[in-house]
């Protein structure tokens, strides 16, 4: 998919969504003397520099990359005109959903560090447009989450089998929705912003079987405005939707985050997401520049060149797993605020930027490598081994893998089409201690014994990454931690 921009189109946007002003935070004491309140932030009558535009451009184009990048991912669905398949995706219009029916293909490109242990959904949301009802099937004994963020990419949403969810309806509506909810439905969530963004995520095994058990379930994972509630079921088969044109062919993840357009699409931004508790004087920090910035070129020059210097000194970095996340043994990183970043700003904007749409912690925990055991960069040009002790795999409720990626994040395609290993695999060979190794390498091993348990290496860099679905507490407290992944030659 590819972001679509232009001013016009921004322009429609502001009316159709409707962004509601922004709160004021509470007014300061008054000082002796001056008998009267003190707001936050500059004064607005003062000149300000553009050495200073610069400044704020720089600082709020670095907080707010994650907004953005959702914000932009809206403007794309809100021309989407019907549910299809594109190429390696499917595409939905606002407060629809799209299912895929198998794991995601190689080719995707929307969203970095995609996985291939599940069957996964996408809706872009609009609440201000309409709420939305969310369907839930009977999954059975099938491990499966709904993942729902809102514009900061923070979780509002809890629906899951780690959650004993029932099968029913449920209701997602805006910050300022007051409408009567109609009977039949479950249970609401609100959300702190009006846009966000919906992924679904089922499990599904590596078994011609399951491939097929798996289909019975999917037609009933729905998103609709809630206009269209009746009370009744309703299905889609997601494998006869009409095709549409693919995006082109790309290496690296589609962009959806441009300074050059930063300082005209952070007003809406911001509206949509009123500032957390303690952002009031950060918000009217930035919003007084921008205001400036409307009849000043310079000074929105200023701010566009401060936006383009933290995208390519601060940000970019971020997508490299070593620059960011609490450091555990053998160069293995992790986070634990996952989708509930509230006002941590690095680790939000280095999670979207290197592998956005992250589970809640106690849904997924998620553990990052870019390095071997001795602090060599992954390469495919040497051979490595990730060693499991007996019983050492990830301690979980649902299920664990290990999945790898190129120096882009995404997957490449390979002769035995795998790109993850764990218990979606029924085949996995155990050492005669019981311990599982999983040998990673651009070719085949020569033993025939090790290869059911290959793992293919993209050529060049290329990193690794363990997700444990429903951890147990073992991997919550952080008494379990990956194995290193040792050279082998």
């Amino acid at each position: 998919m590819r972001a679509i921009h232009s001013g016009a189109l921004l322009g429609a946007v502001a009316l159709l969504i409707g962004m509601p002003a922004l709160a004021q935070g509470p007014a300061l004491q008054a000082s002796p003397g001056w008998g009267r309140a003190m707001p936050p932030g500059p004064d607005t009558r003062v000149k300000i520099t553009e050495a200073y535009a610069r400044l704020v451009g720089r600082d709020a184009y670095f907080w707010t990359w994650p907004m953005v990048n959702i914000f932009n991912r809206r403007l794309h669905f809100a021309q989407v005109k019907e549910t299809a398949r594109s190429g390696p995706l499917m595409q939905a219009p606002l407060n629809r959903l799209a299912m895929l029916t198998d794991y995601v293909e190689p080719e995707e490109r929307s969203i970095a560090c995609p996985n291939q242990d599940v069957v996964y959904g996408i809706g872009s949301l609009a609440l201000d447009i309409s709420p939305v009802v969310i369907q839930v099937p009977d999954f059975g004994d099938r491990f499966w989450v709904y993942q729902t963020v809102d514009l900061r990419t923070d979780s509002f949403v809890q629906l899951g089998k780690m959650y004993g969810t029932l099968p029913g309806f449920y209701l997602l509506v805006g910050p300022n929705w007051n409408g009567d909810v109609p009977p039949g439905i479950t249970k609401v969530f609100r959300s702190p912003s009006n846009t966000g963004l919906m992924a679904p995520r089922i499990f599904q095994d590596d078994t011609p079987e399951d491939k097929r058990a798996i289909q019975s379930v999917l037609p009933g994972i729905m998103m609709y405005p809630l206009a269209e509630f009746d009370g009744t079921v309703k299905t889609m088969n997601w494998t006869k939707l009409p095709v549409v044109p693919p995006p082109p062919p790309s290496e690296t993840e589609t962009r959806w985050v441009f300074p050059e357009k930063f300082v005209d699409e952070l007003p809406l931004v911001l509206a949509d997401a009123p500032p957390l508790p303690g952002e009031e004087a950060r918000y009217a920090q930035v919003l007084a520049v921008l205001t400036a910035a409307k009849t000043d070129p310079k000074l929105k020059r200023a701010m566009t060149e401060g936006a383009a210097e933290a995208d390519e000194r601060l940000v970019t970095p971020l997508f490299q797993f070593r620059n960011y996340g609490q450091q555990l043994p053998h160069n293995w990183s992790t986070i634990s605020n996952e989708s509930a970043f509230g006002t941590d700003y690095f680790t939000r904007t280095a999670v979207a930027k290197s592998n956005i749409m992250v589970n809640s912690p106690n849904e997924t925990k998620y553990f990052y490598q870019d390095l071997d055991n001795a602090g060599g960069r992954l390469n495919a040009a040497s051979r490595y081994t990730v060693t499991f002790p007996k019983g050492g795999t990830p301690p979980v409720n649902g299920f664990w893998s290990l999945s790898i990626y190129n120096e882009h994040h995404f997957f490449v395609a390979n002769p035995i089409n795998r790109f993850s290993v764990g218990t979606k695999n029924k085949d996995l060979k155990l050492n005669t201690d019981g311990s599982l190794t999983i040998y990673v390498q651009s070719e085949a091993p020569s033993d025939p014994a090790q290869r059911a348990n290959w793992l293919p290496a993209p050529k060049g860099d290329f990193s690794l990454y363990v997700r444990a679905y429903w951890p147990k507490a073992e991997v919550m407290q952080g008494a379990w931690t990956p194995p290193p992944v040792l050279k082998a030659n």
